[in-house]
């Protein structure tokens, strides 16, 4: 089942890699994937948060900054972390629809 799952360097998070359908899969395979998920979702808004203080940390910076190119670069990073966090709440949010299927 360590399989299923690949480690995302960008969202610093293992996510699904399913190899198959998800029909394919057995009930108990099916079961045992979505519970290993559910831990790794679970983790999703604590990882959200660690990036919301980098990103408060960079907007202290760049709030003092006097050098335009320096500026540039902070807000770049402030728009990268911005958009791994829009990735992660969309594989939260995404995953938690397919759950609430699965369990109907």
């Amino acid at each position: 089942m360590q399989n299923d799952f690949v480690w995302d360097e960008r969202l610093g998070i293992f996510v699904p890699h399913l190899d198959k359908a998800w029909e394919k899969y057995d009930t108990s395979t099916q079961e045992a994937i979505m519970l290993h998920w559910e831990r790794i979702r679970g983790r999703i808004p604590d990882r959200i948060g660690e990036i919301e203080r980098k990103i408060n940390e960079l907007q202290d910076q760049l709030s003092t900054e006097e050098h335009f190119e320096v500026s540039c670069e902070l807000n770049n990073k402030i728009a990268s972390l911005a958009s791994v966090i829009n990735d992660l709440w969309l594989w939260y949010r995404l995953n938690q629809s397919i759950t609430s299927k699965i369990h109907d």
